[in-house]
């Protein structure tokens, strides 16, 4: 453990403590020489545990001035929980309702209903790290991966502030790999990804994706917020032109999602309710064994110290109150 003193110095007054084997403060014996005396096995006893007793508390009150502490410490422990990277769609159509049209009245815009779920669901998770990422045409990093919880619920609010309109999401999904890249492999990998669009992925970062989900052992979960009319995940197109990666980018990415040889889960959310199940299947699935440290922070000792010497003090004044003297 790492125990130190503020005030070393005044350590130098533990040399005091070697004051009641010198002398005690009881009344002096009327007994001419010891000797006289008969011997008192049980007094010789009761002596050395009185002058212990006002050694250890002249050490305690000395130890407390020196204000005595235990120092910050990194404790690993085993729980249950994930390093999860929330990665957000910033683009102007997440203000919108999931019906395709700007708020009104009592109206959730996708982003709203968004950030209200992960700030419940990141209260819920109380073993986890939590990253975030927030996309449009480029990436931004707004927190790496924390335990703070109040630090994930503000970057979760900061990241649900409107964007451009382009959905970058391979950027997007490049900065959120790159958060596991100082962490050790100690607990399960997961990348939440919640948008309500999608873009063409070149081949170079197709390829590029594809080795980067495989060396970081990272599941997908894409969380897709459709909005009312649009042409879902796993619909076809009526006509075969259509079918491509320009017309049909949700489509194709999940596709290529599906590729990537790492745990990967669609969800497609046309509503709130909708997305609350999508966030509750999350909770769920991502409970892998975790190891984690903990940080104790620094305790001040001088108290327990103060507590000893007052409790050796007042066995030395119950002692003292029961003296007696005996009429000769």
């Amino acid at each position: 453990m790492n125990i130190g003193v503020d005030i070393p110095v005044v350590l130098l007054g533990l040399l005091l403590a070697l004051l009641p084997w010198w002398r005690q403060p009881l009344a002096a014996s009327e007994a001419a020489s010891l000797v006289t005396v008969p011997a008192d096995r049980l007094s010789r006893l009761l002596d050395w545990a009185l002058r212990a007793a006002a050694s250890l508390a002249i050490a305690a009150m000395v130890l407390a001035l020196a204000r005595p502490f235990v120092g910050a410490q990194r404790v690993e422990k085993v729980a249950r929980g994930a390093h999860i990277v929330l990665t957000l769609d910033r683009s102007l159509s997440m203000d919108q309702t999931f019906a395709g049209r700007n708020p009104r009245g009592g109206d959730e815009s996708k982003s709203e209903t968004a950030r209200r779920l992960l700030n419940a669901f990141i209260g819920e998770r109380k073993h986890d790290l939590f990253g975030v990422v927030a996309f449009s045409t480029r990436p931004m990093a707004v927190l790496p991966l924390s335990d703070d919880r109040v630090a994930a619920r503000a970057a979760v609010d900061a990241a649900a502030t409107p964007g451009l309109a382009f959905t970058n999401v391979a950027d997007g999904l490049f900065m959120a790999l790159s958060y596991f890249r100082e962490r050790r492999a100690s607990a399960s990998r997961a990348i939440v990804l919640i948008s309500d669009g999608a873009a063409e992925i070149d081949f170079r970062s197709a390829e590029r994706l594809r080795a980067q989900f495989a060396a970081y052992d990272a599941s997908l979960y894409w969380v897709f917020l459709r909005t009312a009319g649009s042409p879902g995940l796993f619909d076809k197109p009526k006509d075969v032109r259509n079918d491509n990666a320009k017309a049909m980018p949700e489509r194709y990415l999940h596709k290529f999602f599906q590729t990537l040889q790492v745990p990967y889960t669609p969800y497609e959310a046309d509503d709130p309710q909708a997305l609350a199940q999508a966030i509750a299947d999350i909770d769920r699935l991502e409970t892998q064994p975790l190891v984690y440290t903990e940080r104790i922070p620094r305790r001040d000792m001088s108290g327990v110290a103060y507590a000893i010497a007052a409790l050796l003090l007042l066995v030395g004044v119950l002692a003292k109150a029961a003296e007696r003297r005996f009429a000769a």
